[in-house]
């Protein structure tokens, strides 16, 4: 079999290329694709259905019967008139039959509920009863409604125009089958009846499996379509093509084991490809839906091809052995043509409804992010530029889910609505009649076929219609009347030839808009740094022709320059996409030749709006003339880099620094369009940390490579070793125990009397859920948890604990916090409150607090390994007794005696520091985030620690996640950005690895300290080589002198392994 799919193999990429070209044009494909279907579905129920036309005779358009039709249905007697014996002749004889009178003989049934009602008077009345009438006349035309004299109207009841006659309808169709299934087999109804049930059940199982892929509904549709769209191909394929039709009873029958067979495994793991390959993939790396789809497809390609092959060749051997039994060999021939145009319409059908559904989350995703910053605090400006979405507004109709699935259900009921309506109500008893029943054969009346010759004195043919019912016209019958009015006006306009020529023309133009809209949805998918740098330049020659067409003035007094040092280093690259715009600007503005202009001209034209025409130099002399304020460079330049250019330039001047014409602090190269309204004002450049990784690091049964930004020596080496302690453990496991992030404002009282009043209403349960209905209309992303009170005086502390989604969450929740506090004034009866700060020190943020640690504040994270004994004594060159020994004298002890409030650990604060720093977390946040109790005991000879942070305070969207690097690293750890489908996961993600790397560097130093190696391997790591230097006045300082002398040659070992340990795993 491995061999046959490696042979595969080239068919397979064949496959995984057409998928490829239909994901780039998923429109194209997916409306080609049903084009073909709808021609070929036509025909197919053209050929099935009978009495089924598509010329523009509709059976709908009069509220006449089709007369051949009709005549079909008719029971047909004939007369001599030499005898009085009626005959019983078929319907094809008694048309080609030439007698000089031919009669139909209607028979109309009174439904008499009001006895109010008379019978109608008709003409033509042959004989009747009480609730009953026959006519016996020429014409074929029956009437379907009758007036009587009070003003009141008898209609048919089964006219096949009305649509509540479906409850006839099915009870005759249920009858019929009745009758089938008693003259049938048992054993052949169970199993017909087993085929139908695991059709019905591998269809659940394709919805239920589909909505794990996060589609809930529209993936699993376009797989039944992609089937059904084989189907009528291949169907249409053997009826007028290969000319080996298939009898309906057979396709139903057997098409329901083929499906079983089948069923949908393939598209539903392709599906999970691609959404696991999306999910992956992250925010800022630059793999296309188009790749996505190729890659998925090159995966499940071989195994696609290689099941439905043998199946072709099974059924293909199977026509020709059994070629004696046609019908069978049709069906076989039938499969095979459905398998070959399955894989047909997976390569391209499916394979485009499924880059169509991922290009829609990229923009549902982006969405999302440019709204979660823009609620974070991010403007809107920089929100949309790093994620490109448009705004949706949050009242959408099709934001909410309860409309999405109505519309959704709604899609399905027309499809099928439109389908019964244009085959009319009584295409599926004909259908049914046609396969399974027999025409029922109606019995001359008495009163004819005992009457005297007399009456009928030539050769007479009598044609006895169906039974007609009638009923009393009710309000239900005018509605739908009206209906049926209404529909067939639609129909009749549709088939006329110039309104349909206008139909097909808007069909062509909304296809074609379609298309330029996904073209231009993709920019959220090609939307990277080099369009940014090519859209930058455009502008920024443009700025360089406008700046060339001001007239030149008068040469003013030179501007005083500093001198620029040389520069000692060159910065590192940050970002590959540079802008060579500042330094040339920096080139022209240097220039002594150039005429300057006077202050008061570069003032007018500043008051014009036009500084970004100007030069770097005239725009100092603005700055340095207090004309133009530092902060509002980049609004009045328009691009961020020269901003940073020009504020360098004036503060040489201004604060006497030199240093800033230098380079010694980098800005070249840097994306500082990410930085303008969400990270940092009045910027001069960056400031580069050098980023080390520790890992791989088992978490939770994933692996890692966690990034660290430190400037401290040992601790990224240290850390490592604490990986490989962990992974030859198995690896860390992780709990999450609560997450929420928390404000706490203040509020005031003029009487304590009502501060307590108040306490006790917002303790309460009606103020909480009012508070949670204020506090959660604010934002889509914050959900109100829980309010803490406390009161000091006539002082009231509100204490707000909230999620965020995988946003850090401080400006939303302070958005939320703030109009709940304005609802109580003005909405909930608290209109003497006075609300003293949105910010009232119990939340608490970046100050060490109790509240944090005991309450806990953003994600509160345990996590714990187990180290085997061995390598305890191995890879830690230490003991596990005296690593518990150690840990509950130095951090429980030690910490207590110290009056620690949090700080149970050894240097918790250096792992999250150095991770928050390559995540782009906000630092000053280490000082609760650093909240830790490390414990360790023995168990079984081995090393049990664990680590539990209560205030780990992380975010994935927001804050300095959007820039590059930052970002980056984030997509190293795969969870950048807002999850998809479950909000606050990534965030929860990336709190367990803040831990796990804690825990790491928890039992890496614990182990230095117990075997006495840190200050050993700190001298080696950091003192072995010292860089050559420039003598300084300053004075040296030098170590003081190891005792080496009173060590053992042993100790002198151990201290040296451990030194080699701490920074090699």
């Amino acid at each position: 079999m491995s061999f046959l799919k490696d042979s595969l193999k080239p068919m397979a990429k064949l496959m995984a290329y057409s998928a490829k070209f239909s994901a780039r044009h998923p429109i194209h494909f997916i409306f080609f694709s049903l084009l073909v279907s709808s021609i070929a579905y036509l025909s197919v129920i053209h050929y099935y259905v009978n009495g089924w036309k598509l010329g523009t005779s509709s059976i709908y358009s009069s509220s006449n019967p089709d007369s051949d039709l009709f005549f079909e249905e008719c029971t047909h007697y004939y007369r001599s008139p030499s005898s009085d014996v009626w005959s019983l002749i078929p319907s094809n004889e008694a048309s080609k039959l030439s007698v000089p009178k031919h009669y139909y003989l209607f028979n109309l049934q009174f439904d008499k509920t009001d006895e109010t009602t008379p019978l109608p008077k008709l003409n033509n009345v042959f004989y009747e009863t009480e609730h009953s009438k026959y006519i016996l006349q020429e014409e074929i035309y029956y009437p379907t409604v009758f007036e009587v004299a009070n003003g009141k109207k008898w209609r048919l009841s089964n006219n096949r125009n009305h649509f509540l006659e479906i409850q006839h309808l099915l009870s005759s169709a249920y009858e019929r089958f009745a009758v089938r299934f008693s003259q049938s087999e048992p054993f052949d109804i169970f199993v017909i009846a087993s085929a139908y049930l695991m059709v019905a059940y591998t269809i659940f199982s394709l919805f239920k499996q589909m909505s794990k892929t996060g589609s809930r509904f529209w993936l699993s549709l376009a797989t039944l379509l992609n089937s059904a769209c084989a189907l009528f191909v291949a169907l249409y394929t053997v009826q007028f093509i290969t000319k080996t039709p298939v009898p309906a009873s057979s396709l139903i029958e057997g098409l329901p084991f083929i499906l079983v067979i089948i069923g949908f495994k393939h598209k539903i793991r392709l599906a999970q490809f691609s959404s696991e390959k999306f999910q992956k993939i992250g925010l800022s790396k630059k793999m296309t839906i188009d790749n996505i789809i190729y890659d998925s497809m090159l995966e499940e390609a071989p195994t696609l091809i290689h099941d439905h092959l043998l199946c072709i060749i099974a059924f293909v051997g199977c026509s020709i052995y059994a070629s004696h039994l046609e019908s069978l060999a049709n069906f076989c021939i039938l499969c095979a043509l459905i398998l070959t145009f399955e894989l047909f319409f997976t390569a391209t059908f499916y394979s485009a409804v499924l880059s169509l559904k991922l290009e829609i989350h990229i923009i549902y995703r982006s969405t999302i992010i440019k709204q979660a910053l823009e609620e974070d605090g991010v403007i809107p400006t920089t929100a949309e530029l790093i994620f490109g979405a448009e705004n949706k507004s949050k009242n959408s109709l099709l934001g909410s889910s309860i409309a999405v699935n109505v519309i959704k259900i709604s899609v399905v009921v027309l499809f099928i609505g439109v389908n019964l309506y244009n085959f009319g109500i009584r295409w599926a008893s004909e259908t049914v009649s046609y396969l399974y029943n027999d025409s029922t054969t109606l019995s001359l009346p008495e009163f004819i076929s005992s009457g005297k010759s007399s009456n009928f004195s030539d050769s007479v043919i009598i044609s006895m219609a169906p039974i007609q019912y009638y009923e009393n016209v009710k309000t239900y019958h005018k509605i739908e009347d009206n209906l049926v009015t209404i529909l067939s006006y639609f129909s009749s306009a549709i088939r006329d030839s110039f309104v349909s020529k206008v139909i097909f023309a808007v069909l062509a133009v909304s296809a074609s808009v379609n298309i330029y809209l996904l073209n231009a949805t993709r920019i959220h998918t090609k939307y990277t740094a080099d369009e940014l740098t090519k859209r930058k330049a455009k502008n920024q020659i443009k700025r360089k022709s406008i700046s060339k067409e001001v007239p030149q003035m008068t040469k003013p007094s030179p501007v005083v320059k500093s001198e620029p040092l040389k520069s000692l280093g060159s910065s590192t690259s940050i970002c590959t996409n540079v802008s060579n715009f500042s330094t040339e600007e920096e080139s022209e503005s240097d220039d002594s030749t150039t005429p300057q202009r006077s202050l008061e001209e570069l003032e007018a034209i500043m008051k014009a709006g036009k500084v970004s025409t100007l030069k770097n130099n005239e725009v100092v002399s603005l700055v340095v003339g207090n004309k133009l304020p530092l902060y509002a460079l980049e609004k009045q330049l328009g691009d961020t880099t020269r901003a940073v250019v020009v504020r360098r330039k004036s503060l040489a001047i201004l604060a006497d620094a030199p240093v800033l014409s230098s380079e010694r602090l980098p800005y070249k190269h840097y994306d500082y369009d990410r930085v303008f309204g969400a990270c940092c004002e009045n910027v001069i450049g960056f400031m580069p940390l050098p980023v080390g990784v520790i890992g791989p690091m088992i978490i939770d049964g994933v692996s890692y490579h966690i990034p660290m930004a430190t400037t401290e020596g040992c601790l990224v080496a240290s850390a490592m070793r604490g990986c490989k302690a962990i992974n030859a453990g198995g690896g860390a496991i992780t709990v999450v125990t609560k997450d929420g992030m928390t404000r706490g404002p203040c509020v005031r009282f003029a009487t304590l009397a009502r501060a307590g009043a108040c306490k006790i209403w917002l303790d309460s349960e009606d103020g909480q859920n009012r508070i949670k209905k204020a506090f959660n209309s604010t934002s889509r992303f914050a959900r109100l948890q829980h309010i803490q009170t406390a009161l000091a005086g006539d002082l009231l502390f509100i204490r707000f604990r909230t999620t965020t989604g995988d946003a850090m969450g401080m400006n939303m929740i302070s958005k939320g916090v703030e109009f709940s506090l304005n609802q109580m004034v003005n909405e909930f009866g608290w209109d003497d409150m006075e609300i003293v700060s949105v910010s009232g020190n119990y939340c608490t943020d970046k100050k060490p607090a109790a509240i944090n640690w005991i309450e806990g504040r953003g994600k509160s994270i345990v996590a714990e390994a187990t180290i085997p004994g061995d390598v305890v004594r191995k890879v830690l060159k230490s003991d596990v007794a005296a690593l518990v020994e150690l840990n509950i004298s130095k951090n429980l002890i030690g910490s207590a005696m110290a009056g620690s409030v949090g700080g149970f650990n050894a240097h918790a604060a250096n792992l999250v520091t150095a991770v928050y720093l390559a995540l782009g977390q906000d630092p000053a946040q280490n000082v609760e985030s650093s909240n830790c109790i490390t414990l360790m005991k023995e168990v079984d000879g081995n090393l049990r620690i664990s680590v539990s942070m209560p205030s780990i305070e992380v975010g994935t969207i927001g804050g300095g996640t959007i820039l590059e690097p930052q970002g980056a690293m984030l997509d190293l750890l795969g969870v950048r950005g807002p999850h998809p489908t479950e909000p606050g996961t990534n965030a929860r993600q990336l709190a367990r690895i803040v831990a796990c790397a804690v825990l790491a560097g928890e039992l890496s130093l614990c182990a230095a300290l117990a075997a006495g190696h840190l200050v050993q391997s700190h001298m080696v790591h950091n003192r072995a080589k010292a860089p050559a230097t420039t003598p300084s006045p300053s004075p040296a300082i030098t170590p003081a002198p190891a005792p080496a002398a009173e060590l053992s040659k042993e100790d002198i070992q151990r201290m040296k392994e451990g030194s080699v340990t701490c920074i090699k795993s």
